[in-house]
């Protein structure tokens, strides 16, 4: 039995990159060419392929295919007008439509473009999400937060208000931003460049994390990486000094500043408390955690 479902597909795709200075606009109104785009996007939209996972190992897996489905698609795809009630398009991508149907929430003025993927539960404030990326299960993208394309967020994930979340899509072999699991990126963070967010982590407002970025355990002064922030961790922004010609100054950085056990929820107040001490949270904000969302969201 095969493994990959899609080996077929893939193959397909993988083909048609391969011969993608021979092909336009024209060339896809052959069904070859324009079936097998229009079937990869399909299973991306449906969550039936990934452009990126996260294996057991803890590295990432990229499915070039799939980018390379996409920019297949913007290739060959014609401009058109797009009629939403009162609102007008013109782009290349229709937008999602039918979330009802897949238990999604979407909020007026929230959009999705086709080739993306919520789950169940998924709610969407007046954000935007991007083709190619996945929005886990009972996730909340809220106000004018952004997923770029290809972005993987996991389940149970809150985007906070603002949260700028990149896109990387060339070149096909590129890692995406990746957060995992159970975390909250709080508002107006910027997670971008391929960085990762690892599993049950808190990223305080105004955070900046890029591949570049180099993340601190302020208990230790140790540096844990670049762009990559370790799972069940409560991080923030902060600064790093350097010294260069012209003087010393302070340069962008994460910092860790409380690690959790596995599994760990904090209390609220206790949460809310941490991010307020490292001012990372406004005083009149206290943070609920994804198994108390669902109240507020009804509330909302």
């Amino acid at each position: 039995m095969d493994s990959n479902p899609h080996s077929s597909l893939q193959s397909r795709i993988e083909n048609l990159w391969a011969q993608r200075d021979q092909i336009d606009q024209a060339a896809a109104e052959d069904p070859a060419v324009n079936g097998a785009i229009t079937e990869a996007i399909n299973a991306l939209d449906a969550g039936e392929v990934r452009v990126a996972e996260v294996l057991d190992d803890g590295t990432v897996q990229v499915n070039q295919w799939c980018k390379q489905a996409i920019l297949l698609l913007f290739k060959t795809a014609r401009m058109s007008t797009i009629e939403f009630g009162p609102f007008e398009y013109a782009d290349k991508i229709p937008l999602k439509t039918g979330y009802a149907a897949r238990g999604v929430r979407a909020v007026p003025g929230a959009s999705a473009r086709w080739g993306s993927y919520q789950g169940p539960g998924v709610v969407m404030m007046p954000s935007y999400t991007n083709i190619g990326a996945y929005v886990g299960a009972n996730s909340m993208v809220d106000t004018w937060a952004t997923v770029g394309s290809c972005a993987q967020i996991g389940a149970n994930v809150h985007l906070a208000g603002g949260v700028g979340i990149g896109g990387v899509l060339e070149p096909p072999q590129a890692e995406p931003v990746i957060v995992e699991d159970d975390c909250l990126i709080g508002s107006r963070c910027i997670v971008a460049e391929g960085a990762r967010v690892g599993r049950g982590t808190v990223l305080g407002a105004g955070a900046v994390i890029t591949e570049s970025i180099p993340v601190i355990d302020v208990e230790t002064g140790e540096e844990l990486g670049r762009g990559r922030v370790p799972a069940w961790s409560v991080a923030v922004a902060g600064t790093r000094s350097r010294t260069f010609a012209g003087g010393t100054y302070g340069l962008p950085a994460v910092l860790v500043i409380r690690r959790l056990a596995e599994g760990e929820r904090h209390d609220k107040a206790a949460l809310s408390q941490i991010l307020r001490d490292h001012a990372a949270l406004p005083l009149n904000v206290r943070w609920e955690p994804p198994d108390s969302r669902p109240r507020r969201r009804g509330a909302a």
